[in-house]
């Protein structure tokens, strides 16, 4: 079972995370993973040809998401997750896609197994809320 009370204490996540730079770390290995593996094609596709700017963004909501600095308002503003993606076709398909790049991307970190549960479970919320077809 998931100690999640452990990692909701002050900003014991983004600490856990490595900080910003270990949120970078993930994020660059998650659109890695995505760009090179075929079984992410689908969710590859909703994505620039030039991924830097996702991986950056992407870490930068996860700094606050983690309960550390909130970078991505700092640097670009509010950041509404469901309406910043309202535009791309995002179902079930997508989103289990994306989880499941994700946890692969999480499973290179070299965090605790708790904390890699934890991180997995906690953007399932995210995933979902960006889900915007059946």
């Amino acid at each position: 079972m998931i100690n999640n009370d452990l990692y909701r204490t002050g900003d014991a996540a983004y600490q856990a995370a490595g900080e910003y730079a270990g949120l970078k770390q993930l994020t660059s290995d998650f659109y890695q993973l995505m760009d090179s593996h075929p079984e992410f094609k689908g969710i590859r596709d909703l994505h620039h040809e030039d991924l830097a700017v996702a991986s950056e963004k992407l870490a930068l909501f996860l700094a606050g998401y983690f309960n550390g600095p909130n970078l991505y308002a700092e640097k670009y503003g509010q950041f509404r997750l469901a309406a910043f993606h309202q535009h791309i076709p995002i179902g079930t398909a997508e989103r289990d896609a994306w989880l499941a790049c994700m946890k692969q991307a999480i499973d290179q970190q070299p965090w605790d197994q708790e904390f890699k549960d934890h991180a997995l479970e906690r953007l399932r919320t995210p995933a979902e809320r960006c889900r915007n077809r059946n």
